[in-house]
């Protein structure tokens, strides 16, 4: 049995109206060429090799929805897309388990409202932001209503990483070069996030925050020495700011808060990765998830993910969990098919 945690689709009508339009550039681009994120027959025909234990949790790809409209307009997004992803669930159950729903995150208060109905109405088991708000970040005190309903409704937030090129990689260029920006930009991003929320106090005020690192924590885990000894040494490096008292108020290490997120396996086939982060995470905190359809040939990164946990020199019940029980605890889900 395997529940897909992290990959994506667009429902019909919400990539009629504002992905097919050819409005976001560079997204736009790359998924019209992406025939299995939009046409659910030949998304169905992929998932059939995997066989009928086989289960995706369904969340949109990107961009954000903040990114499709203005703060009056972004919520009218996210309900059209919501809606789609619901519908698919509840006419494919066998196939979708269950979604993650899009949040407009310029807009809080429509935020707390479309998690209320997607939650209460739909029958979402948990929420998709992304590391950061049009470039403000998530421990911005805006944003903490949203990670405190979560809280209180004991619902996951899958976060996902997000940076164009318009986000240089020196102060000298105006623009990141060679897709940089995604190879090596995203996975900062995904640790910046994390590190952010945890600085911020915000996983002390809300320890009960569940949090879903999208490819497996980024860059932390590989750091594990800097972000756990380093970081052991906050404030020895700055002068203008007093961050030895921020460390001295602090419940836990640094680190320790760090593996309190959760990360899944979406390393397009890395077993090197894979085992650095599940080693850093723990088993219970690392969940199976492809990220497809961003394969170069469908259903490759489902087929390489599975390989490598496959591997694993890990016991059936430890790989079990990965595969299908972590996400079952994690967002409340029913069983796959055929599971006892």
């Amino acid at each position: 049995m395997k529940i897909d945690l992290f990959n994506h689709f667009f429902p019909k009508r919400f990539f009629e109206k504002f992905i097919d339009t050819g409005g976001i550039r560079d997204i736009g681009k790359r998924v019209r060429n992406i025939q299995a994120i939009h046409d659910l027959d030949f998304r169905l025909k992929v998932a059939d090799e995997f066989g009928e234990g086989y289960t995706q949790f369904l969340t949109l790809p990107a961009p954000p929805i903040e990114a499709l409209g203005s703060p009056s307009e972004s919520p009218e997004a996210a309900k059209i897309g919501n809606d789609g992803l619901a519908e698919l669930c509840q006419k494919h159950p066998e196939r979708f388990i269950g979604f993650g729903a899009a949040m407009p995150m310029n807009n809080i208060d429509a935020c707390l409202k479309e998690m209320e109905r997607a939650v209460t109405q739909l029958g979402a088991r948990g929420i998709q932001i992304y590391t950061n708000v049009q470039g403000k970040p998530l421990d911005d005190p805006e944003f903490f209503p949203l990670f405190e309903e979560a809280a209180r409704r004991d619902i996951a937030i899958l976060m996902h990483p997000t940076r164009g090129a318009d986000f240089p990689d020196y102060k000298t260029e105006e623009k990141s070069l060679y897709e940089i920006w995604w190879t090596l930009g995203w996975p900062y991003e995904t640790s910046v996030a994390m590190s952010r929320i945890v600085f911020s106090g915000i996983l002390e005020k809300l320890p009960n925050l569940k949090v879903v690192t999208h490819h497996l924590g980024g860059m932390v885990p590989y750091f594990e020495g800097r972000v756990g000894h380093g970081w052991d040494q906050l404030g020895s490096r700055t002068s203008d700011v007093d961050y030895k008292a921020l460390l001295k108020s602090m419940k836990k290490r640094p680190i320790d808060y760090l593996k309190m997120f959760y990360g899944d396996t979406a390393l397009f086939g890395a077993r090197a990765g894979t085992i650095c982060g599940l080693e850093f995470f723990g088993v219970d905190h690392v969940l199976f998830a492809s990220d497809t359809p961003f394969e170069p040939t469908p259903g490759l990164f489902i087929r390489e993910t599975i390989k490598v946990i496959d591997s694993l020199e890990i016991d059936t019940a430890d790989r079990n969990k990965i595969y299908f029980g972590n996400a079952q605890r994690l967002l409340k889900l029913a069983k796959p098919v055929g599971q006892a």
